[in-house]
């Protein structure tokens, strides 16, 4: 339920924070496309509806050191609270949100976070801080979220040790969600602690006859009977304590200690053999569960008192041999614990394809110490834990592949660099040749010509080749001395050339300012060609000065990243070394805690068996006298 509770927590976290600031369809079906000003916080995002949320911290804290995100800054800080509290960095989180959620987020948004903040630090443990949360929500929230913050209220009451504020909130609950029934529940445990167990009696019978239409409700419903069965049964009323245990599914995660207390209620009225009814269901169940260990000394005290003294004897010789026997597979099971191959073998079987609090343990590791791992995997605190060392595994392998990275881009610089000093004579060669100043000077010539000609009319300087050609030749004609004579051949001829010169200038008088227009629009167009020449070249002349300062700052800021990442590295496998060490001793310890209850078991199965051998012995010589 916790592991449930966190999860959605962090997903309503980030709806909280993406809903109102980037109009997430998921708000209604007319919201309005996300508005995205910053192309950084594009790709942020990009990543980040992926559910790649490391590279998206990556990305955001890159962009806000550099300042690219002047358009959604506000938007980024709160998506990197989310993000952080997806790794569990509630106090990070809450730092961000605090400073942030005061004032620039719708107000329904805002008291949804601090609620879903509120369970996250209750489920840490960090009760002060909850209570903090949900003081900072100014009104009801919508729909479910306002009976669950009740519970969460009444549960912070509970665990502080508050049960009057606690029995007072839950008391006047009005709610007829499901949400009703772990609010009666958390009542009847209050009542219970408070030393109200005659009031807690009826609340709690009520709910173990509930009607279940889920799983949930179902195992709340053994829960409730499981606690009021050995609430009678402290009480000394092992009568009343049967019918509650009776309701509780043997298929459920509470039905071993159901069935224990189910057999010692009718031990305590000495129906011993009613008793190993139970008890020996019990006997063929998994030997890790205490219920179960408690049992085997169970059926051999019950034979005991039914005078059936070898089975008993039986039975507690086969109890210290399992004892025994299990024992010296948690010994092997440490034994491998502590050489930390459990940990690799976690990660080899789990990809790390994903981090964070969504990551879930799809299978087990192999091997003889797997059966003990569910009991490991059930703990709040080896769950996160082993979380977090994957978190630091991934950070490490991260860290290895930007220092590869590293190797690559200073071959990419070196490559670079290597290809601008062959080229440079080759530009620089180029560049002395271009005339550039020669052009503009040219330019400005035919300019000014352009203009003589159009203040001159001389239409014949705008004459193609074909037509000046044409003009020589008729010229060359009328040079001709034969056509000097006073013959009437002679005179036929002049005519004619008079008539092609006239024609030849009449059409360049007719093309004249169509052609001055053409050749002038060439001219403007040329200079603005010369302009960008102008600019491109001292833009080339700028990028030659500033190329070597580039290659020796890109070669500073490579040659600085790799210390910056080896003692990064160092942090890591530091942490990780902290975090293995942590692991092994959550594992070993609840291992060690595990054969410890084994070996009293087995010490008072061993003390047992010697007061029967005892009582057989002085039988014996009894009789024989």
């Amino acid at each position: 339920m916790i592991a449930r509770f966190a999860k959605i927590a962090t997903l309503w976290v980030f709806i909280a924070v993406a809903t109102p600031l980037h109009q997430s369809q998921a708000a209604g079906g007319d919201a309005e496309p996300i508005v995205v000003k910053d192309a950084h916080y594009g790709e942020i995002l990009f990543y980040f509806y992926q559910g790649k949320y490391f590279p998206a911290i990556v990305r955001l804290l890159a962009a806000q050191q550099q300042s690219q995100l002047e358009n959604n800054g506000d938007e980024a800080e709160l998506l990197l609270g989310g993000l952080y509290l997806s790794y569990g960095h509630h106090l990070y989180a809450a730092e961000i949100f605090e400073r942030l959620l005061a004032n620039n987020v719708d107000p329904e948004i805002r008291d949804r976070t601090w609620f879903f903040l509120a369970k996250i630090w209750h489920q840490r443990g960090y009760l002060t801080e909850s209570q903090h949360a949900l003081n900072n929500i100014q009104s009801d929230l919508p729909d479910a979220l306002e009976s669950e913050r009740h519970m969460l209220q009444a549960q912070i009451l509970i665990d502080e040790g508050e049960y009057d504020r606690a029995i007072a909130l839950l008391q006047g609950w009005k709610d007829k969600t499901e949400w009703a029934s772990y609010a009666k529940f958390n009542l009847g445990v209050a009542m219970v602690r408070s030393g109200r167990v005659t009031a807690a009696v009826q609340i709690l019978d009520d709910l173990g006859k509930l009607d279940p239409d889920n799983e949930e409700l179902s195992a709340l419903r053994d829960k409730a009977n499981l606690a009021l069965g050995y609430a009678f049964l402290q009480d000394g009323q092992p009568l009343a304590a049967k019918p509650p245990l009776q309701r509780v599914r043997l298929a459920g995660p509470f039905s071993n200690k159901a069935l224990l207390g189910m057999g010692w209620a009718d031990a305590e009225i000495n129906n011993f053999r009613r008793a190993l009814v139970p008890w020996m269901e019990l006997r063929s169940r998994d030997l890790l569960d205490s219920a179960v260990q408690e049992s085997m000394l169970a059926i051999p005290y019950a034979m005991a008192k039914l005078e059936a003294i070898n089975q008993s004897a039986d039975h507690y010789l086969n109890a210290v041999e399992a004892f025994y026997e299990e024992m010296n597979r948690i010994d092997r099971t440490i034994n491998h614990i502590e050489t930390g191959a459990l940990l690799d073998e976690f990660l080899v079987q789990n990809p790390l394809e994903t981090t964070g609090w969504y990551w879930k343990l799809e299978e087990l590791p192999e091997g003889p110490e797997a059966r003990y791992l569910f009991h490991l995997l059930a703990t709040h605190s080896f769950q996160e834990g082993l979380k977090n060392y994957r978190d630091l595994v991934y950070l490490h392998r991260n860290l290895e592949e930007w220092q590869k990275n590293i190797d690559v881009y200073r071959n990419m610089l070196e490559t670079r660099e290597l290809a601008y000093s062959e080229r440079l004579p080759r530009i620089e060669g180029s560049l002395a040749r271009a005339d550039i100043e020669g052009m503009v000077n040219r330019k400005l010539e035919f300019d000014a010509r352009l203009n003589g000609v159009e203040q001159s009319g001389d239409s014949l300087a705008l004459a193609t080749a074909h037509e000046f050609e044409l003009w020589g030749e008729i010229t060359a004609l009328e040079r001709t001395p034969a056509l000097a004579a006073d013959i009437p051949e002679a005179r036929e001829v002049r005519d004619k050339i008079r008539l092609l010169k006239g024609v030849l200038r009449w059409n360049l008088d007719k093309e004249f300012k169509a052609r001055l227009w053409k050749i002038r629009r060439d001219l403007q167009d040329t200079g603005q060609a010369l302009v960008e020449t102008q600019r491109a070249r001292r833009n080339v002349d700028e990028a030659m000065r500033n190329e070597p300062l580039m290659f020796n700052d890109f070669g500073g800021r490579v040659g600085g990243l790799k210390p910056r990442i080896e003692a990064l590295k160092s942090r890591v496998e530091s942490a990780m070394k902290r975090q293995r060490t942590f692991l092994q001793s959550i594992a070993v310890d609840e291992l060690r805690a595990q054969k410890q209850r084994l070996n009293t078991y087995s010490v008072q199965a061993r003390f047992a068996l010697a007061a029967i051998y005892d009582l057989s012995a002085t039988t014996v010589g009894d009789v024989s006298q």
